[in-house]
């Protein structure tokens, strides 16, 4: 007869043959089974009647007493199915005491909905294969840009990102530049030093940050497109948002390499700020490309001439909104009202689509067709002379035009432009350094 026992059984099948062969004391059995000598002459006798069947637990095979009715499982898995089909074992398991009053261990319904397929394990769940993908064929076709936050000068300076341009064909650095964060104006400054410097080239690979692609929902399938993207439309770049992180490996790998040769190259070289970083750089891009950029494919060059003069790249590489310029010659643009120097031309273009220029530097330009308009400004945010208004023939669009700010204004006591509006880290930057060159300059 074959008898299925586990190894403590088995352990105790000797035990207790020695103590019936007189080898050992039921005293040192107990000790060494842990069982009091009552429950040790209780196994002697099932040994002696039944031999070593006699040691085998007799809830073999039987369900557990504390296990769940199969009534109760089949009302959990039905519930699950019914309400919580995407969610995990510990979010369902949550909510079915909340909700449903039924108690469970989350292993328990872990184990349930795996059975049901529900829920797949990260141990069952097969890794996405991510193939590799041959290099493109010559200089320009294909340029691979992200953004890397890292504490790039080791404490002395603050956290910062590392915007890099690297060529796909080659793995040439094209572009590198430091920036307070990854906003539109900051690509918007390297994307056209890159374009001066290089020329245009036939596509940009990006990730699917907001600077690049409109992630809502409502947006995805529409036309609509970001301020970067206009402005690489405008220059005829293609941009190409990757799918994951592997397929823009070159500049992921990239990155990784720069954390490791660039932060230990500025340690040597004493730079402390962006600024010296930035004036910098082009001497670390030439080093770099020395040592790591190979020979592409082909020997043409996919870099289209730069056409656009300087004050079209100046329109392109700006935010631009339109607005409708009102009966009294007034455009509003975050939280500003722009009054439009009052003649017959203005006069012409009045209920006509006016566009706005938000340039990278923090000026602002207001034109109709090209042409720029002359304007002056009512910025509500400031203090408001009202010996200035008075003397203003279009007192009542502004007023009207503040009134609609008061609620905002009794809750804090400094106001900011609209935090929907894209960053101002750049421009912010810009008008510094401008007012530093000025003072310098006095």
């Amino acid at each position: 007869m074959l008898l299925s026992m586990s190894p403590k059984e088995l352990n105790r099948v000797d035990v207790i043959r020695d103590i019936s062969e007189r080898r050992l004391r039921q005293k040192d059995a107990a000790e060494l089974l842990k069982l009091s000598r009552r429950h040790i002459q209780r196994l002697v006798n099932q040994y002696r009647e039944q031999g070593p069947a006699g040691l085998v637990s007799l809830r073999r095979g039987k369900p557990s007493n504390r296990c769940y009715t199969p009534e109760f499982k089949q009302q959990v898995i039905d519930i699950v199915r019914q309400f919580y089909i995407d969610f995990g074992p510990t979010f369902a398991n949550e909510k079915l005491r909340e909700k449903h009053q039924l108690k469970l261990s989350t292993e328990t319904l872990r184990q349930w909905m795996m059975a049901e397929g529900f829920w797949v394990s990260k141990r069952q769940a097969k890794p996405k294969v991510y193939q590799p993908r041959y290099r493109r064929e010559c200089l320009g076709e294909l340029v691979q840009i992200d953004g890397s936050h890292h504490d790039w000068f080791e404490g002395r300076a603050e956290k910062c990102c590392l915007t890099v341009y690297i060529d796909d064909a080659t793995g040439r650095l094209m572009t590198l530049r430091f920036s307070d964060v990854e906003s539109t104006f900051d690509y918007m400054n390297i994307t056209r030093q890159y374009i001066e410097e290089h020329g245009k080239p036939i596509a940009f690979y990006s990730d699917k940050h907001s600077v690049f692609r409109l992630n809502r929902d409502e947006v995805k399938t529409g036309k609509q497109m970001t301020e970067f993207g206009r402005a690489l439309f405008e220059l005829n770049i293609d941009l190409i948002c990757a799918n994951s992180s592997q397929a823009k490996g070159r500049v992921e790998r990239a990155n990784k390499t720069l954390q490791d040769r660039l932060i230990k190259e500025m340690r040597l070289a004493g730079i402390d700020s962006i600024e010296e970083a930035n004036a910098w750089l082009p001497e670390f891009i030439a080093d770099f490309n020395e040592r790591f950029a190979r020979t592409p494919h082909s020997l043409h060059n996919a870099h289209r001439p730069l056409r656009e003069s300087s004050s079209e790249l100046d329109d392109i590489f700006a935010r631009q909104r339109s607005r409708v310029l009102t009966r009294s010659l007034t455009i509003q643009y975050d939280k500003v009202v722009y009054l439009i120097e009052p003649n017959d031309a203005n006069h012409r273009l009045i209920g006509k689509p006016i566009m706005v220029y938000d340039y990278p530097d923090g000026t602002i330009s207001i034109k109709h067709c090209g042409q720029p308009l002359t304007y002056s400004v009512f910025d509500k945010l400031r203090n408001v002379d009202q010996a200035a208004i008075v003397d203003n023939k279009r007192l009542s669009a502004v007023l009207t035009f503040a009134k609609q700010s008061q609620e905002q204004r009794e809750n804090t006591q400094e106001r900011t432009r609209s935090k929907r509006n894209i960053s101002r880290a750049a421009q912010q930057r810009a008008m510094n350094i401008t007012l530093m060159k000025e003072s310098d300059a006095v």
